[in-house]
């Protein structure tokens, strides 16, 4: 994933392709362009297979738009012709709304097909779990796409705090900022919105569910504490609107940290402010999602010190999941691509009956262990909020 590594994944691996299939992402659809072009970047996969849309027509009509070899109707079909082919796909994408996450993973892994699939990975902790017991029982792999977990100087947090760069951590904030639904526009029918502000197909979880995970996510990936106690006021501040489009929620970790998690899609003057700070007792960092090449750091005592992607300060974490030279921004497809590159070393291993390398340090793509951290913090907040911000466990 480095230059160089690219270089020779081009030259030696990329003949062989994963083949790599689609449900969701059809017209109108903002995300599933996204993977596609993260699946490419590296040059891991080939789209072979896809079922676009919830409607056959529309799926069928949106395969061909983008020049698909194998467009189906609707995914168990999909399922079902591909696991019955020798030139099958290997792995699906699933780019749906949230309440198809489940059944399509269902149907896949059955099929004996590894899941990549877009957060929360299911609407309840009850269907993650259910998901994770398949995917051990079918030996497939399940991937997360957290996207943000693959920039290069999150990599790079995350080794500091793995190294012991900041001591005995105690401090951890961390928000995502937004301005989108500050008025009613899933009133509008627009597309986005309107799926995200219905429970039915999001979950018991709006602003939550939508970027508070990728808020809580990151803080576990960075500082790998486990969140154990929580404290939580889910907000509507729109009227007429079901779902939360504010959270503010206090954090108790497992080795006595605290922290503060403010995620929000009704913030005037936000884009896509994601933003985290973890303080420990030798020093802290910054990290923001708009400036992504850049990270903070403050040793204590010492003047603060700004560490570039690319640069020679970067540590071998950032440096192999980094592209091109300093000074040319790397952010939100590339992140993307990082993932899927990532998954794609753990499927080669699996092609060869080899065990993926470890995670720590070889590759570090979120999991279904992840998704279940996500959907148990979802129905831990929601919980706490109804009860007037009592604190319960995670």
């Amino acid at each position: 994933m480095s230059i160089k590594a690219n270089k020779a994944a081009s030259a030696a691996g990329n003949a062989q392709r994963i083949r790599l299939g689609m449900v969701g992402g059809g017209e109108g659809a903002f995300i599933g362009a996204v993977h596609r072009i993260a699946a490419r970047l590296d040059d891991h996969y080939t789209l072979v297979a896809g079922a676009l849309s919830s409607t056959p027509e529309k799926a069928l009509r949106s395969g061909k738009a983008i020049g698909l070899t194998r467009s189906y109707p609707d995914y168990l079909t999909m399922a079902r012709e591909e696991s019955a082919r020798d030139d099958g796909i290997e792995a699906v994408a699933i780019v749906t709304p949230n309440d198809q996450h489940a059944p399509v993973a269902e149907a896949f892994l059955k099929a004996g097909i590894h899941v990549i699939c877009d957060k929360p990975v299911t609407t309840t902790l009850k269907d993650a779990k259910r998901l994770k017991a398949l995917a051990q029982k079918h030996g497939r792999i399940f991937a997360l796409t957290h996207n943000y977990t693959g920039y290069p100087m999150v990599r790079h947090a995350r080794r500091m705090v793995r190294d012991g760069a900041l001591g005995e951590i105690r401090v951890v904030q961390v928000e995502y900022a937004q301005d989108w639904l500050t008025e009613r526009l899933e009133a509008s029918g627009q597309k986005q919105a309107t799926w995200r502000a219905d429970p039915k197909r999001s979950g018991a979880g709006g602003c939550i569910g939508d970027i508070g995970t990728h808020a809580y996510n990151l803080a576990d990936f960075i500082t790998g504490i486990a969140a154990t106690e929580l404290c939580a006021e889910l907000t509507s501040f729109v009227k007429g609107r079901v779902l939360d489009d504010n959270i503010q929620i206090l954090l108790r970790y497992a080795n006595g940290a605290r922290g503060t998690l403010w995620a929000s899609q009704v913030a005037p003057g936000n884009e896509n402010a994601l933003r985290i700070r973890v303080y420990g007792s030798q020093g802290g960092l910054e990290w923001q999602q708009e400036h992504p090449n850049q990270l903070r750091v403050s040793p204590f005592g010492q003047a603060s010190q700004i560490v570039s992607r690319g640069t020679p300060a970067a540590n071998p974490d950032a440096a192999r999941v980094t592209r091109v030279p300093s000074g040319h921004p790397e952010g939100y497809l590339e992140g993307f691509a990082t993932i899927y590159s990532e998954i794609a070393a753990a499927i080669r291993a699996a092609r060869a009956g080899k065990n993926a390398p470890k995670p720590d340090r070889a590759l570090a793509f979120p999991t279904i262990d992840d998704g279940i951290k996500g959907m148990a913090f979802i129905e831990a907040a929601v919980k706490s909020s109804a009860k007037g911000g009592r604190w319960v466990g995670v």
